[in-house]
């Protein structure tokens, strides 16, 4: 976890799906009282197959993982993004990324993909990563626009 003297800060994982977006706006919630920076994390890795992609023409994963990552800031925040926000895009898988990041943050937010009835009381597999291994707190928040509020998964003290 970050130290005490450091800057609060958050880290949230944004994949382009509405819950990612969803996530960078609780985010921002939390962010404005606190007077936090946020980093919006994007993951992009080659499939294992990369030189059959290649082959046939198909490329560009770390681009448009970038184009992503732009967009869900975009929609989260419209055109004029906030101060405190910043982005990074890194190579690797999004568990293993987030889980690391969490070791210089005070607070990691994601997203969770919900199927609706039954499996929508599931969480994703990236999500229930972050929640069994980070080394801060973890507010996991639902995309789902009609939701009045995000729903926190797992409910954390927020100690300053």
């Amino acid at each position: 976890m970050a130290r005490v003297d450091d800057a609060f800060k958050i880290v949230v994982g944004v994949d382009g799906s509405e819950a990612s977006v969803e996530a960078l706006r609780q985010a921002q919630r939390f962010a404005v009282p606190l007077g936090a920076e946020i980093e919006a994390v994007a993951c992009w890795e080659y499939p294992n197959m990369y030189d059959t992609y290649v082959a046939v023409g198909i490329g560009g994963f770390k681009e448009r993982a970038e184009e992503l990552l732009q967009e869900a800031v975009t929609m989260a925040f419209g055109a004029k993004r906030p101060r405190n926000v910043h982005t990074r895009l890194v190579e690797g898988l999004a568990r293993s990324v987030l889980v690391d990041a969490s070791k210089e943050a005070n607070l990691l937010v994601v997203g969770r993909r919900g199927h609706g009835g039954f499996a929508g009381l599931l969480l994703g597999s990236v999500s229930s990563a972050c929640v069994a291994h980070a080394h801060c707190p973890v507010l996991v928040v639902r995309g789902d626009a009609k939701e009045d509020s995000a729903r926190w998964a797992v409910p954390f003290p927020l100690l300053l």
